[in-house]
């Protein structure tokens, strides 16, 4: 059995809006997340989506702890380092794959969430962060509405985009000439220590 938590935050304020390129600056206004337990096949037998405002945040590291991965996208750039300061403990110590990552490794740029999961999976951001921003300065009924919705959606095409790539071992995107590329990538769980030391006898 795997516990596995996909994540991702929206900020109080633009980069353009502080000085230097430092997350935490930012101010977090909301974290998202989707927590599931996984079988021994990798699939899922029990998930939730959970939101935590920023007044909300003491209730959220607990979700954080004791799982087997956490994953999510530029979030060992961006996320991780915006929660730090607000986190009681090391968010880098826990299990983490950064699907971003993973492809800038392959690449050796920065490729969007929305141009994978598009190419991948035929789905699409609904929103952008800099209206993410928008609304939580607004802060009314609606746009904290719009706000969460569109922080769980990403957190849902990120799992998506996350199970393809697990299950088929690669993802697709466009490159600048809108050439379609298939990237490999290897977002398996790696083996235990100790079953690697006895399989040496």
């Amino acid at each position: 059995m795997l516990t596995e938590v996909i994540f991702d935050i929206e900020t109080k304020k633009l980069f353009d809006e502080i000085i230097g390129f430092n997350p935490a600056d930012l101010g977090v206004s909301l974290v998202s997340l989707y927590k599931r337990t996984l079988n021994e096949n990798g699939r899922e037998i029990k998930g939730e989506m959970l939101s935590f405002w920023d007044s909300e945040l003491p209730s959220l590291w607990a979700h954080f702890s004791n799982v087997d991965r956490i994953i999510g996208y530029n979030s060992i750039h961006f996320d991780v380092p915006a929660l730090a300061p607000l986190c009681p403990y090391d968010l880098k110590k826990i299990p983490h794959l950064d699907i971003m990552d993973k492809l800038k490794e392959k690449t050796g740029f920065r490729v969007g969430l929305n141009a994978v999961a598009s190419e991948t999976l035929g789905i699409t951001k609904t929103d952008n962060g800099i209206n993410a921003v928008l609304y939580w300065l607004e802060h009314s009924t609606s746009s904290l509405k719009k706000l969460k919705e569109y922080c769980e959606h990403d957190v849902l095409v990120t799992k998506e985009v996350y199970d393809y790539g697990r299950t088929h071992g690669h993802l697709k995107y466009k490159d600048k000439w809108n050439t379609p590329r298939t990237i490999t990538v290897d977002f398996s769980y790696p083996m235990d220590p100790l079953s690697q030391q006895m399989g040496l006898f």
